[in-house]
C-alpha cells in the first residue's frame, strides 16, 4: 500500500496521527507538495479522482481518498488498538463525537485558517469574512468540547479515539495563524495539552519520508 500524503496540512496529519497510534510501519509513505501542485498531476487526479491528499493506494490499485475513510480502511486491517468503538453502542458514540468534533470544530477552524492566512492564497480564493465567521464558529464549537470534557478524560471514550484525533488536529491547526484557545476552556485545554503530549502527536507533525512526486 502507498499513502500520498503532505507535511502541515490537518486532513493528511489525521491519517500519520491514526498510523502512529497504531504503530502501522509497513505503508509506504509519497510525499506531496501542495504549493507545487503535486495533487494536480494528471496521473494523480486520473488515479485518485480528486486533486486531493491524503489518498491511500492499495496493492490491487483502489485509491481511498478521505482521512476518515482511510482511518477505517486502517481499523480494519490493524484492528489494535482500538479507535472507533468496541461494542455496538461505544462505536456509535464514538461517531457521534467524531461527527461533532468535525463539523462543530475542526471542518470551521481548518475554514478560517484558509481563508486568512496570508500563505493559502496560493490554493484559494481566499474570503476573509468567511474565514472569520468560520472562526468564530469553531471557537464556539470548543465550547461543546468542553462541556463534554469536564466529566470525561477523553471525547467519547475511557481511551483516546479518532474523535480526539479529529477534534484536536482541527484546534492545533490554528497554530498557523497563531490562534489562541479562548480562557476558560480549562478542559478543552487539559485535554488538548494531553494530546500534545502523545509520541503519535509528535510523528503527526512529523514530515513524511518518502519519495515526493515531481512538480
Amino acid at each position: 500500500m502507498k499513502l500520498y500524503d503532505t507535511p502541515l496540512a490537518p486532513n493528511p496529519r489525521r491519517v500519520r496521527w491514526f498510523m502512529a497510534e497504531k504503530g502501522i510501519e509497513d505503508i509506504e509513505v509519497v510525499t506531496m507538495s501542495l504549493m507545487n501542485g503535486d495533487q494536480r498531476q494528471p496521473d494523480y487526479v486520473a488515479k485518485t479522482g480528486l486533486p486531493l491528499a491524503p489518498v491511500l493506494e492499495l496493492d490491487n490499485g483502489v485509491c481511498i481518498g478521505e482521512s476518515l475513510a482511510i482511518c477505517r480502511y486502517l481499523e480494519s486491517r490493524y484492528p489494535q488498538p482500538n479507535l472507533f468503538g468496541r461494542t455496538p453502542e461505544e462505536t456509535a458514540i464514538i461517531e457521534m463525537w467524531t461527527r461533532r468534533a468535525e463539523l462543530m470544530v475542526a471542518h470551521p477552524l481548518m475554514t478560517g485558517v484558509r481563508h486568512t492566512h496570508p500563505a493559502m492564497a496560493a490554493l484559494e480564493a481566499q474570503d476573509p469574512a468567511l474565514g472569520e465567521r468560520s472562526l468564530a464558529a469553531g471557537l464556539l464549537g470548543l465550547t461543546v468540547l468542553d462541556r463534554q470534557l469536564a466529566g470525561h478524560e477523553w471525547l467519547a471514550a475511557d481511551r483516546l479515539t479518532i474523535a480526539d484525533i479529529i477534534g484536536f488536529i482541527g484546534l492545533d491547526f490554528g497554530r498557523m495563524i497563531k490562534l489562541q484557545t479562548p480562557p476558560g476552556l480549562t478542559h478543552v485545554a487539559r485535554w488538548a495539552q494531553a494530546m500534545r503530549e502523545r509520541p503519535a502527536a509528535r510523528a503527526g507533525m512529523r514530515p513524511s519520508s518518502g519519495t515526493p512526486i515531481a512538480g
